[in-house]
């Protein structure tokens, strides 16, 4: 199973709206970078049940950001500031003041 670091993301905005053992299993799998089979050791469930629980905690965090948009957003505002940023120091160097 390959990790889409999104999900990292997703799971900083989105966390707390997941199950307390939803958000456990992602935070080991993604903050913690633990596999599959020490968080079933960890969690005493198979490694199975932790695989559905990442899908399923996944399947919930793209639902979220769906509706909600938040790291859409987010990364818009970013563009935009950085865009703002790059137009600001064209024209500071454009028009500065020559001696």
């Amino acid at each position: 199973m390959a990790k889409n670091l999104d999900y990292a993301v997703l799971l900083d905005y989105y966390g707390d709206l997941l199950t307390e053992k939803q958000r456990d299993i992602m935070q080991l799998y993604y903050y913690e970078d633990l596999s599959l089979s020490e968080i079933a050791e960890n969690e005493n469930i198979s490694r199975q049940g932790v695989h559905d629980a990442i899908k399923h905690a996944e399947q919930y965090l793209d639902e979220f950001e769906e509706k909600m948009g938040l790291f859409r957003k987010t990364k818009v505002m970013h563009d935009m500031i950085n865009a703002i940023r790059s137009c600001t120091a064209e024209y500071r160097e454009k028009y500065s003041y020559q001696k």
